[in-house]
């Protein structure tokens, strides 16, 4: 999988993009926004993290 940015600092013809590749979806164009692509990359971090019981945090907090 390959990923672009594109930077349009013109709303106009960041409409007209946006229009354009939204008629590729059918083709398997994928469309994230830079916000959440950045939030996926936090989360996908976190998978390796040990973690705890919701209830082990419960008893703990204090």
């Amino acid at each position: 999988m390959q990923t672009i940015t594109i930077n349009i600092d013109n709303d106009q013809l960041a409409e007209k993009v946006n229009w354009f590749l939204e008629h590729l979806k059918n083709d398997g164009l994928e469309i994230v926004s830079k916000e959440d692509s950045e939030d996926l990359k936090l989360l996908k971090a976190t998978r390796d993290e040990e973690s705890i019981l919701f209830e082990s945090f419960l008893k703990n907090e204090n």
